[in-house]
């Protein structure tokens, strides 16, 4: 199965249920409908209706990471940011991080890979997956993510984001990122 919203009734939590918790909790969102997008080059080719980042668009990319003691992390950083495991590691307080495979995804996040996302932690509160956000973001006015499927993003404010993690009794952390 892909990660589209064809499929989102096999996910723990759909992504119509999802959107509905946030219109419960008034939280305000930019829904945008599109392809279905797997990569940050992907997203990169679908921008019409989103910020530019210069604009105060905050594009991101979800990492599902898990360490040698079988924790288990998820960590957003911008679109952009260079990729090194072990400087992440060491920032979040963690030991050899390694990329979580597509079942444990599946098992701790409720999303598939392509649809990784803040707002899966929905699912991880339950699975004590840790949060780590890149604090560049809390500058931003919107940041661009999945609801928990991969062909459509919401833009919402990290004062939403945050509201939403909150309630939810999510842990999560904003950690500067910046070397």
């Amino acid at each position: 199965m892909d990660a589209s919203s064809a499929y989102q009734d096999s996910l723990p939590v759909s992504s119509d249920q999802l959107l509905s918790h946030l219109d419960k909790a008034g939280l305000s969102y930019n829904r945008i409908d599109h392809i279905p997008l797997r990569t940050v080059a992907d997203s990169k080719q679908v921008r019409d209706g989103f910020l530019s980042a210069a604009e105060g668009g905050g594009h991101i990319k979800n990492l599902y990471l898990r360490d040698k003691k079988k924790q288990n992390y998820l960590v957003v950083l911008q679109e952009d940011a260079e990729l090194d495991l072990k400087f992440v590691a060491e920032k979040i307080g963690a030991s050899r991080l390694s990329f979580g495979s597509a079942d444990r995804l599946l098992e701790n996040l409720g999303v598939r890979p392509g649809a990784v996302t803040p707002l899966s932690m929905i699912n991880g509160v339950h699975k004590e997956v840790q949060l780590f956000i890149d604090a560049s973001l809390q500058a931003k006015k919107l940041v661009y993510m999945h609801p928990l499927v991969n062909d459509r993003t919401l833009g919402m404010s990290p004062a939403n984001l945050e509201a939403f993690l909150t309630a939810l009794g999510a842990e999560y952390h904003w950690i500067d990122f910046s070397e």
